[in-house]
Parts: structure tokens; C-alpha cells; sequence
């Protein structure tokens, strides 16, 4: 009888089996190839970048300095083209969160396709693995998704923003009657936009935690002696450098947060370590959380292993001493050169590998990597807190 795979099964209830991917698809997608801002396979990336700096970033300035170089026509405002935050939120964190769509397509996708080449799918439930891919591609395509989205950005985000910049901001235009051109594009446009990109993030982030939290459920062909630690799934792990990007963006929006308090006012960068703490954790949480998912089912195999390993060492042990120590052995049989010992090492080094096995498939090293793409933009703020003197002092210092 063939075996069965998850695309068979997949295949069962659509004509296609389903392409993982959690970027390419939905109405906002579809769109971009219609403007031809975009192709099946997420190229043409420079031209979104592009056309999001044209929509949020240009015509805000253009505005401003139409004004005299402010958001609002109240002159007591600060100039908003001095504002560091603004300019890195469109210029760069807009940016990286449009570049990290074909890096996460590129990268997730053979990362799922791991669990068919690996067969870690059993054939009796290809078909729970499928529906789990199909539902991901429903509510990566959903229409009702993105457009909550939108109502969310509009209708809560408004809420904070427009008072924010109307009252505390600067931006209101007659003394207060309404907004300044400018910080209506910025309220109404610019800012929806990027509240758009980051909550559309985090709502594929949901699918993925989805999608790992139905295979979980799975009673996955995992092994315990797998040199990977992780029973066989050591390869999720490498879902955190898929995500990077996303992390490093959220990381700029902190850099020019920061800035503007250290610039514009009298904070200082050390005031902000509880909310950098914070953001990573969050980060670390949101993105890593995920893949502990897989903890239960980890922990039976790891205890199954440690179980079975330990029953087949002591029954080999024990002959190995009748055999050698108690002196059973043949007399023309010399223990030099005996495959006995190296069977005996290879046992120990199976035991142990298994009492390494980690409870989640989540690298160090890769943890590492994507917690410094968050910090690696505001790193550089932490130069603050030294006098240019003192940092040109310890940089001659290093070269003599």
C-alpha cells in the first residue's frame, strides 16, 4: 500500500496541495500584483519600499515644509523635520518590515516542508497535518482579516493618535480647530500605515503559532537520540532568524523613540532599560513561545528514551560484566580489540545524548541572533552616555 503524505492528504479537499507560506496570499496581496508592486514570489521588493516612503514618508515633508518646516501651524510645536523618530519609522522600520516578507516566505516554507521530508508526519494523520496547512492558508488569505485589521488601526489606534497629536502634539491648525495638513496626513496615513504592517505581522505571527500548536498535537514520529537535540524538530528553531527582521524594525521604532527623549528632552539612555528589557522579552515570548509548543510531547519522548535506553544499558552492562569482570568470557578472546567496549561507549553515548535532549526545539545561538537584531538599532544610543570627548579618549585609546 503507498504511504501517505500530508500533500496527499491536503489533496483530498482542493485540487492543489497547499503551499505553506504565510505572507503570500490575502486581498492586500493580491493588490500589490494587480499594481504590479509585486510578483508571485514576492519580488520586486524595492518597488513596495518605494511606493510606502512615497505614500507615508514624502508627502509628509512636502506638507511640513509648506508650513515652515512644522507639523501644525502652531509655531510652538517642534520642528517635525528635526524629528528623529519620524524619520526612522518610515524610512527604515516600513522598510524592514516589507523586506521581511520574502525572507520569511523563503524561509519558512522549507522549514514545514521538513516534517514530509523527515516523515515525521505518521500516514494515519497526514490528514490532521494537512487541514492544519489549509487552515493557514484560509486565514492568511482572509478578506475579513485584514479588513478588522484596518477598522482596528482606524478605530482604536485614532483614538490615542488623534488626541495625542492634536492636543499634546502640536499639530492642530487655527489654534486647535482641527489638524494642520501635515499632521493629517501623518494621523490619517502615515501612522495607519505602519500600525497596519505591524499588526498584519503579528496576525501572521498567530497563524504560525497556529499551525505549531495543531502539529503539536500530532503524535509526531520524533526520536530521542536525534543529533539535534530536539527529537527532530531542531530545525523550527531556525524560525527565529526567519522572523529577524521583524524583530530588528521593532527595534528601530525603540531607537527613534529613545532618541527623541535623549535629543529633544533631558532623558537619558540609561532611563530606558526597563523598556528595552521589555521589548525583548516581549519579543523573545512572541516569536520563541511558539515553538514550546512541542514541550509535552519533547518531554514523553525524552522520558520514554531515558526508560528504554536505561532498560537496554542495563541488560547489556550486566552481561558485559558476566562476560569481562566475572570472567565468563572465552579464554581465546581477548578484550583487546573486543567490539564489546566500543558497543559499550556507543550505549553511554546514546544515554547521554538523550538526557541532552532539550524540552523545546529553540537554539541558544539562534535566540542570541534574533535578540540582536532587536537591539543592534539602539546599541548605538547607548554611546550617549558618554561625552564626544571621552568616546574620541577610549577610541584612540583601543587604536594605541
Amino acid at each position: 500500500m503507498a504511504t501517505t503524505t500530508y500533500r496527499d492528504a491536503a489533496s483530498a479537499d482542493s485540487p492543489q496541495s497547499p503551499e505553506f507560506s504565510l505572507v503570500v496570499g490575502g486581498p492586500l496581496f493580491q493588490l500589490m500584483r494587480r499594481l504590479r508592486l509585486t510578483d508571485s514570489g514576492l519580488g520586486l521588493v524595492h518597488r513596495r519600499i518605494f511606493a510606502a516612503i512615497l505614500i507615508a514618508w514624502a508627502p509628509l515633508v512636502a506638507l511640513t515644509v509648506a508650513q515652515g518646516g512644522r507639523a501644525g501651524v502652531d509655531q510652538t510645536a517642534a520642528p517635525l523635520l528635526k524629528d528623529i523618530g519620524f524619520h526612522i519609522r518610515f524610512l527604515i522600520a516600513v522598510p524592514l518590515l516589507i523586506a521581511a516578507e520574502p525572507i520569511v516566505h523563503r524561509r519558512l516554507r522549507p522549514i514545514v516542508d521538513q516534517f514530509q521530508l523527515r516523515n515525521l508526519v505518521r500516514p494515519d494523520q497526514a490528514a490532521q497535518f494537512g487541514h492544519a496547512l489549509r487552515e493557514a492558508a484560509r486565514l492568511r488569505n482572509s478578506v475579513l482579516a485584514e479588513v478588522l485589521m484596518l477598522v482596528a488601526v482606524y478605530a482604536v489606534g485614532l483614538l490615542f493618535t488623534l488626541h495625542r497629536y492634536l492636543v499634546l502634539g502640536g499639530f492642530a491648525a487655527n489654534s486647535g480647530r482641527g489638524l494642520a495638513p501635515a499632521g493629517a496626513w501623518l494621523v490619517f496615513v502615515s501612522l495607519p500605515l505602519l500600525q497596519f504592517l505591524f499588526l498584519r505581522w503579528f496576525f501572521r505571527l498567530f497563524i504560525w503559532a497556529r499551525f505549531l500548536w495543531r502539529t503539536s498535537r500530532l503524535d509526531l514520529d520524533l526520536i530521542a537520540t536525534h543529533p539535534d537535540k530536539a527529537g527532530g524538530l531542531g530545525f523550527l528553531g531556525d524560525s527565529l532568524l526567519a522572523f529577524a527582521p521583524v524583530a530588528a524594525a521593532q527595534g528601530v521604532l525603540f531607537a527613534g523613540m529613545i532618541a527623541n527623549r535623549i535629543f529633544q528632552g533631558a532623558a537619558r539612555f540609561a532611563d530606558f532599560q526597563i523598556e528595552v528589557l521589555g521589548g525583548a522579552v516581549f519579543l523573545i515570548l512572541a516569536f520563541a513561545g511558539p515553538l514550546a509548543l512541542f514541550a509535552p510531547q519533547l518531554a514523553r519522548v525524552k522520558r520514554s528514551g531515558l526508560l528504554a535506553y536505561g532498560a537496554l544499558g542495563q541488560t547489556y552492562v550486566r552481561g558485559f560484566r558476566d562476560k569481562w569482570l566475572i570472567g565468563a568470557a572465552p579464554n581465546d578472546e581477548p578484550l583487546l580489540g573486543s567490539g564489546d567496549i566500543q558497543s559499550l561507549a556507543d550505549l553511554g553515548n546514546s544515554y547521554g545524548a538523550v538526557e541532552q535532549m532539550r524540552l523545546a526545539p529553540i537554539n541558544l545561538l539562534l535566540l542570541i541572533y534574533f535578540i540582536v537584531a532587536f537591539l543592534a538599532p539602539i546599541a548605538p544610543l547607548a554611546l550617549t552616555m558618554m561625552s564626544v570627548e571621552n568616546l574620541i579618549e577610549r577610541l584612540v585609546g583601543l587604536v594605541f
